[in-house]
């Protein structure tokens, strides 16, 4: 009984969520994280239920499948050379001004890990509500995909260390970790070689006239299959999800409408959900604690000071000065990812609570200040161009 009642709650969040984001005019993302904050603040909805919490995490994971769906490899292969070599700046300076934060202010080592991170779950919400029309956009989901494979890696790594320190069992982790980012490359290729001698397969696969729903139930079971081996083994699911739906973008490009159908699937149901949930994480009443406030914002101005410098050096000539602090804005919301880091660093005795406190709101803070700061930037540079 418990359950229904609590999902009924759900449904009427997800439901006044898109009213008052358009009356607000705040980003719907932030609005269904302040009332996933405000309903558990005012008794609305009860923590502690498992079945929110999985729902919520599969929310999460759909969501990494639709950003993977945004990655025309074809595309990018066109502009390998100059976009590789830009994101190899960028990603660089990134790391560099991280570590010397770290030196400057002698701070825990768990910041060199955690203040580059890049998570594409905020990124994806940005471009569902804004689209990718704007140039900026479009650096901001390729430095996202780039930073979202190499910020897995670095939490596949400390997350091996804390749990089993300088011993064989981390070396052996990080090496089959290495191994199932070669074999999705080496999988690729040879689907790639399959489809190129039997090019009908695609459309048998999922075809053109697709009455029975085969296109969706394809996806859906990929999605399922890949993070369920990353599962088994013992790898961040998030991977398996983000190649499904590279896998799907760019072997069944015929069918155009697919994507569209997916996301509609994804933000109409399980990513509400998902964001509703990180919601309900965060305990307004940190809000108002002055240390763990001032803290989170010093977290959040080091995330946003490190990007700006990366992205003018890697990308000011490309973007100019209003597209390059746009791109640097868009990457400063690594909400997901730098909660993870933290509950990994504390879990592991890394961090003290008040640090672990720190980073949970810096992540709060960072889609809802940064998301809403675009939105306004991105609607005022519309009507002053009108």
């Amino acid at each position: 009984m418990e359950n229904y009642i609590l999902f009924t709650k759900l449904a009427l969040l997800l439901i006044s969520s898109p009213i008052i984001s358009q009356i607000s005019r705040l980003p719907i993302v932030v609005v269904e994280i302040l009332l996933g904050s405000i309903a558990v603040w005012i008794g609305f909805i009860d923590l502690g239920n498992d079945i929110f919490a999985k729902i919520a995490k599969i929310g999460f994971f759909y969501l990494m499948f639709l950003a993977g769906l945004e990655i025309d490899l074809k595309k990018y292969a066109k502009h390998k050379n100059n976009l590789l070599n830009k994101a190899i700046i960028y990603f660089a300076t990134l790391y560099t001004l991280s570590f010397l934060l770290y030196l400057t202010f002698n701070l825990n080592p768990v910041y060199i890990v955690a203040i580059p991170i890049v998570s594409l779950g905020m990124i994806m919400a940005l471009i569902n509500e804004h689209g990718k029309e704007h140039k900026w956009i479009e650096v901001v989901l390729i430095v996202g995909v780039i930073g979202e494979i190499i910020s897995i890696s670095a939490i596949v790594i400390f997350e091996s260390y804390v749990h089993y320190g300088l011993k064989m069992e981390l070396y052996l982790h990080v090496l089959i970790f290495f191994g199932v980012l070669f074999a999705i490359y080496y999988s690729f290729k040879f689907v790639n070689l399959i489809f190129w001698w039997y090019p009908e397969l695609k459309k048998m696969i999922m075809p053109d006239d697709d009455s029975k729903v085969q296109s969706i139930r394809i996806s859906v079971a990929l999605f399922i299959v890949l993070t369920s081996i990353m599962n088994f083994l013992n790898i961040d699911m998030v991977l398996g999800a983000f190649f499904a739906g590279i896998f799907i973008a760019n072997f069944f490009e015929h069918k155009t409408d697919l994507p569209q159908t997916l996301h509609k699937i994804g933000f109409g149901f399980l990513v509400p959900l998902f964001f509703i949930y990180v919601g309900t994480t965060l305990d307004l009443n940190l809000i108002f604690s002055v240390e763990i406030l001032s803290n989170a914002l010093l977290i959040l101005l080091a995330l946003v000071f490190v990007r700006t410098v990366s992205s003018f050096v890697a990308y000011s000539s490309y973007l100019g000065a209003k597209g390059t602090f746009l791109l640097a804005l868009g990457d400063s919301m690594p909400l997901t990812f730098l909660i993870a880091i933290a509950t990994i660093a504390y879990g592991g005795k890394q961090i003290s609570q008040n640090e672990y406190l720190s980073f949970i709101v810096a992540g709060m803070l960072s889609g809802i200040i940064i998301m809403s700061l675009l939105k306004f930037i991105i609607h005022f540079t519309k009507e002053k161009e009108k």
